[in-house]
C-alpha cells in the first residue's frame, strides 16, 4: 500500500468522469488499497479514485467514529438505485477543496449497488452520514464537487481562491492559511465542551 497525493482544485481532473471498471482484479484491489491508506491519512472519511489520479469508478469510505473500530467500505462501480424523497442536510467539506465547508441537501437515505473489493455483486441500503458520503463520492466520479450544490456566487468565489492559491504555487510563493480543520471525510476535533452533532465529512 501507498500513501497518494490528493489532487486539489483548480486540477482540471477533478471535473472529468470516471470509467467503469471491467473487471476486479489484483491491481484495482491495490488502487483500493492504495485509495484506504491515503483516506486514512488525510485523515478523511471517503475518498473517490479520481481525488487520487484514479480514473475509475472506485469509492472508499469509513465513517466509524475515532472510538469505533474500523469499518472500511471498498465500493466499485457504485450507482445509487434508489433515494429517499426525504431530505437532510449535512455540513460537507472535501479533501480536494481542503478547510471549506457548506451546508448540503441531498436525501436522507439511499440504496447503492456495486462490485466490493472482491467482484462480488452487492446492494444496502444507507442513511444518515453514510449516505452523504456515498452520494459525495458518487458524485465524484461523475466530475461533480459538493460545491456544485450551494449557490453560484459561493461556488464562484471557492474556486477563485483556489485558482488564486495554486498561481502563489506555481510562482514558488506561499499564501497563508487558514488553520486546518477537518475536511469531507474528516471529523472535526472534539472540543473540550460538550462537543455538538458531528457534521458530515
Amino acid at each position: 500500500m501507498a500513501i497518494r497525493q490528493i489532487l486539489t482544485l483548480p486540477d482540471n481532473l477533478l471535473r472529468q468522469k470516471s470509467e467503469r471498471v471491467l473487471k476486479v482484479d489484483g491491481p484495482v484491489r491495490a488502487a483500493l488499497d492504495d485509495m484506504i491508506e491515503t483516506m486514512y491519512d488525510a485523515p478523511g472519511i471517503g475518498l473517490a479514485g479520481v481525488q487520487v489520479g484514479i480514473m475509475q469508478r472506485l469509492v472508499v469510505i469509513d465513517v466509524a467514529r475515532k472510538d469505533e473500530p474500523p469499518q472500511p467500505l471498498f465500493l466499485v462501480n457504485p450507482e445509487i438505485v434508489r433515494s429517499s424523497p426525504e431530505l437532510a442536510v449535512y455540513e460537507e467539506g472535501c479533501l480536494s477543496i481542503p478547510d471549506y465547508y457548506e451546508d448540503v441537501e441531498r436525501p436522507e437515505r439511499v440504496r447503492v449497488r456495486f462490485l466490493d473489493r472482491h467482484g462480488a455483486e452487492c446492494e444496502m441500503e444507507a442513511d444518515g452520514l453514510l449516505a452523504t458520503a456515498i452520494q459525495h463520492e458518487i458524485d465524484h466520479l461523475d466530475g461533480v464537487l459538493f460545491i456544485d450544490h450551494i449557490s453560484r456566487l459561493k461556488r464562484e468565489r471557492v474556486t477563485k481562491r483556489f485558482a488564486k492559491a495554486a498561481r502563489f504555487a506555481e510562482g514558488d510563493a506561499r499564501e497563508p492559511r487558514p488553520a486546518p480543520r477537518a475536511a469531507m471525510g474528516a471529523r472535526k476535533p472534539a472540543p473540550p465542551a460538550e462537543p455538538p452533532a458531528e457534521p458530515v465529512a
